[in-house]
């Protein structure tokens, strides 16, 4: 067996600590193993660097109370599900007094009109459909686009996530191929001949990719933010525009994540100007909704190109929508959500904490001389290992060091705080206060302290 390093040394005492503070997450966690894959309800709640996962009592604002009785200051708010908070007091009562009028009817609810102008009015665009997730309105937009251009192509970034979407979990071989993510499960048709990828903010590359004029659709988030944050060059969005509009293509924005960067996402922070625009996680608040919206003459044209029909030719065979999508409860959280969360004074709050984190944490790395950066997009920051943000999604990979994060992850949390499981992000929700961003900073301190001397 080979002599343990400082870094793995210091990794075994973490974890031993986070065993011994939690053995009622622990025997939790045996009891699970039996009845879900992997001992979890979704295999994903197992890839926090964690040798179990806690298992939660309850959510509330910025906190997390475990089995354990321990509150744990809350970074992560579900991977931007929770951005607005745990259960935000107008989503709670929104739930409470639909609960009892009806679950879902496949029917419109009478306050649709008004929960469809208000999404027209935050983000900008006129026509809408709800989905139950951003996966599903990610999927239905792509279909769309290939409908009504005609064209078979999808083009995404290097190094993109849109929610479980075969078309999109691709990535870019060295020689410019299109390759199937690794990892996948179950895969048949092999992605290249149906989606195409070049490296975010290379404008040329994009050129190149869209010239053959069979790209039916650019399906990207404003600034990469699943394989750590990769911020848009000045002049990229107005490239990325002008050259989809000259080739035909159709532009289509996901803003799951980037719906921290302002009241209506990126899309009306900065300016931008998509044919098709898909939200999930924290659309509603948290409680599980995506919307896919439209331009008007795109919406006039996809009724058109499918007007309402039973029988075997109708919309239940158009390969989009479930029965419970757009339900009651649904509607009821975006109202609430539009009216009471996505507003000025909410974002005000999350900018306050999220540009504190930001001086703290930059303060931190430059006294225990770390050479890495923190990219900053509104509400939403991520610590890389890097001194200056990634241009590219190959370049934010290259930064990553799997143990140096598992054992920063773990440690954290040892020490009260909870960031996300993929890679050092953290999100500033309306309860995040003065106490909280002092609380991580502190930790973040003891930490990069105890790094010093095997990480120098």
């Amino acid at each position: 067996m080979a002599a343990a390093t400082p870094l793995s040394a210091l990794h075994a005492a973490e974890t031993a600590h986070f065993r011994a503070a939690n053995p009622a997450s622990a025997a939790l966690a045996e009891r699970a193993a039996p009845h879900f894959l992997h001992g979890v309800p979704m295999h994903w709640m197992r890839d926090w660097p964690l040798p179990f996962p806690l298992a939660i009592r309850a959510a509330e604002g910025c906190t997390l109370h475990d089995a354990d009785g321990h509150a744990l200051t809350d970074f992560c708010l579900g991977d931007t599900g929770a951005m607005f908070g745990h259960s935000p007091p107008a989503i709670a009562d929104a739930l409470i007094a639909q609960a009892g009028h009806g679950l879902t009817t496949m029917l419109p609810d009478m306050r649709s009109a008004a929960v469809g102008a208000a999404l027209a009015a935050r983000f900008g665009l006129e026509a809408w459909q709800l989905t139950a997730t951003a996966s599903d309105a990610n999927r239905h937009a792509i279909r769309w686009a290939r409908a009504l251009t005609r064209r078979p192509v999808l083009l995404v970034f290097d190094g993109c996530y849109h929610g479980s979407v075969e078309d999109t979990l691709v990535r870019q071989g060295a020689d410019g191929a299109t390759l199937a993510r690794a990892g996948l499960v179950g895969q048949v048709a092999h992605p290249a001949p149906h989606t195409r990828v070049v490296p975010f903010n290379d404008a040329d590359a994009l050129e190149r990719a869209l010239a053959p004029g069979d790209v039916a659709a650019v399906l990207t988030e404003p600034a990469l933010t699943n394989i750590g944050m990769v911020p848009p060059l000045p002049g990229f969005h107005a490239a990325l525009r002008a050259l989809t509009r000259r080739h035909g293509s159709l532009l289509i924005l996901d803003e799951t994540h980037t719906l921290s960067s302002g009241p209506g996402g990126a899309t009306q922070a900065w300016g931008l100007e998509p044919d098709l625009l898909t939200l999930g996680k924290a659309v509603a608040g948290g409680f599980p909704c995506g919307v896919l919206g439209m331009r008007a003459p795109l919406a006039r044209r996809a009724e058109a190109w499918q007007p309402p029909a039973g029988g075997a030719g109708g919309h239940g065979h158009s390969g989009m929508g479930t029965t419970l999508s757009g339900n009651p409860v649904a509607i009821a959280c975006l109202e609430a959500a539009l009216a009471e969360l996505h507003t000025e004074a909410t974002y005000a709050r999350m900018f306050a904490a999220a540009g504190a984190l930001q001086a703290g944490i930059e303060a931190l790395l430059a006294r225990h001389r770390r050479p890495w950066c923190v990219t900053r997009i509104g509400a939403r920051l991520e610590i890389q290992f890097r001194p200056t943000p990634p241009r590219t999604g190959a370049e934010a990979e290259q930064a990553f060091d799997d143990a140096l994060q598992a054992c920063i992850h773990l440690a954290l949390v040892n020490r009260g705080v909870v960031v996300t499981p993929f890679h050092h992000m953290l999100l500033a929700s309306p309860a995040t206060g003065e106490a909280q961003v002092a609380q991580f900073l502190a930790a973040l301190d003891a930490v990069l302290g105890l790094l010093e001397p095997v990480r120098p």
